[in-house]
């Protein structure tokens, strides 16, 4: 009862920091669990679930959790592993006979463990599934048209994809769906009740969490993302009741009332390092030295190996942590996209319950985050720096020539349309902006990743634009994705005879 007694002791005034650091952030609502062995001693809400209707979050209030549902998934199939029906190390090529990558080494090779640690060697692909209609066996089926920029497990980087194989794979075994899976073999035995796979059933449900973007600093809504296709990399959602069930299970060696959900020594490979990782930026200046495991990072903190992970989807940042030798866990659920309140609030929890130092990690992140905004630098004399820009070749063709369909394999269509003398591209149901640079080259802005990337265009042997290349992906060593041109733009479109040909 002691020990009890000193975490609660710990926390003495979090309520006035959370809320403090909340509106620094400019977080509308936010959820935090703590649990301290085994016992759950903080679980609570703040802010708004609803700004608009001034409704509360409460410790009932469904998050989407993103990217931490990949824990689940590779417990699924440690699960499923325990019980013979599924070996992590077996090709899977050896379960999907047709199973193929653009890679042939690959192709063979590739094992679900792989796919759990990230070393597919596939950069990430986001867009070619993002708001897409595909199914999963469409997906799937595309993989072999998109290529790697590293070698097969020669290095680690995030792939979303490769956890729906994954979960698609614990399909396979299992007879029954990714989602049946874990409603009954994770979900049920840990008394997870409130929580489920889709935001479509989120929406059907009396405490939900609505999903907040920041525009000119003010939170504002923005419409739920269904990624159910991608739906093992990342659609489930639950509220911090339920999340402290899975934390309280993830630190008592895969045991919960008494039931083994799975064993532990399967457990402790999910949580053990398979590959050398990127760190969390946050804790960079504290750590020198990260890993994942099976959808888990593992980072040392304090002298203890912290294992966690994040979630990011449209409108929401979750961030689950634990640290198992103190036999301490923090969930924090926001409805922000992309904030890092989450890990900051994580991290000043378990400051606080591991005693000595407490570090400012939110004074800090604030800090970076003003530096980064500041654009134009000035000199030591004072003076900024001139705006050197390439010189702008003026379009020789008329915007009407670009307009068609076009098509990447892997990728799928991308349709460019004029629309009130602007290009405009339309994917996946998405439509960007294209933005005249210099020549046969253009500007495309994705809003929804907030980035902007090349375009360039190029002609045929007839003087015919015939297809566009494009830089969708940021990771280094990416090649560009190129879309060919498979049909011919009409000469006499609406957009033609408004007159409307000619760009700047």
């Amino acid at each position: 009862m002691s020990e009890l007694l000193t975490g609660m002791e710990s926390l003495n005034g979090i309520h006035t920091y959370i809320k403090e650091q909340m509106k620094a952030w400019k977080v509308p609502g936010l959820s935090v669990a703590v649990v301290k062995n085994h016992e759950i001693i903080m679980m609570e809400g703040y802010g708004h679930r609803n700004i608009d209707q001034g409704l509360p979050v409460t410790s009932e209030t469904i998050f989407a959790i993103g990217s931490s549902t990949k824990a689940f998934t590779a417990l699924a199939a440690g699960i499923l592993a325990d019980e013979g029906k599924l070996d992590l190390d077996k090709p899977v090529k050896e379960y999907f006979p047709t199973f193929k990558m653009f890679d042939a080494f690959a192709t063979e090779r590739i094992t679900i463990r792989d796919m759990l640690c990230h070393r597919s060697g596939l950069p990430r692909h986001d867009l070619m599934w993002y708001n897409s209609a595909l199914t999963r066996e469409e997906i799937i089926h595309r993989l072999q048209y998109l290529e790697p920029n590293e070698d097969f497990r020669a290095k680690w980087q995030y792939q979303n994809i490769m956890y729906m194989v994954a979960g698609y794979l614990v399909e396979y075994v299992s007879d029954s769906s990714w989602e049946e899976v874990v409603q009954n073999r994770i979900f049920t035995p840990l008394g997870m009740t409130s929580s489920q796979f889709s935001v479509d059933q989120t929406q059907l449900q009396h405490d939900f969490a609505m999903p907040y973007i920041l525009l000119e600093e003010q939170a504002k809504p923005i419409p739920f993302r269904n990624i159910d296709t991608i739906g093992p990399a990342g659609s489930i959602n639950s509220n911090i009741k339920d999340m402290a069930h899975w934390v309280k299970f993830q630190i008592n060696h895969g045991i919960y009332d008494d039931q083994h959900i799975v064993s532990k020594e399967m457990l402790q490979a999910i949580h053990s390092p398979h590959m050398v990782c990127d760190m969390t930026e946050i804790n960079q200046n504290q750590t020198n030295m990260a890993s994942y495991g099976l959808g888990w990072a593992i980072e040392p903190y304090r002298g203890s190996r912290m294992v966690y992970h994040g979630g990011n989807i449209d409108g929401f940042t979750a961030h689950v942590a634990f640290i198992p030798a103190e036999q301490i866990g923090v969930v924090v659920l926001s409805n922000l996209n992309g904030t890092p309140l989450p890990v900051l609030i994580a991290n000043h929890i378990f400051d606080r319950m591991l005693g000595g130092e407490v570090e400012d990690w939110s004074a800090q992140a604030l800090e970076k985050m003003k530096a980064s905004e500041v654009e134009i630098k000035p000199t030591a004399e004072g003076e900024t720096l001139p705006d050197v820009k390439a010189p702008v070749i003026p379009l020789t063709l008329s915007l009407l020539h670009f307009t068609g369909a076009y098509e990447h394999p892997g990728y799928g269509k991308m349709v460019v349309e004029l629309d009130e003398g602007e290009l405009r591209a339309t994917f996946n149901s998405m439509q960007f902006p294209l933005t005249h640079v210099s020549d046969l080259q253009f500007e495309l802005y994705i809003a929804v990743f907030n980035i902007k990337t090349s375009v360039t265009f190029q002609l045929g042997s007839n003087g015919h634009v015939c297809q566009f290349s494009t830089m969708l992906l940021f990771e280094p060593g990416t090649r560009e994705i190129e879309f060919v041109r498979i049909e011919n733009n009409n000469e006499r479109s609406h957009s033609f005879q408004r007159g409307e040909m000619h760009g700047s």
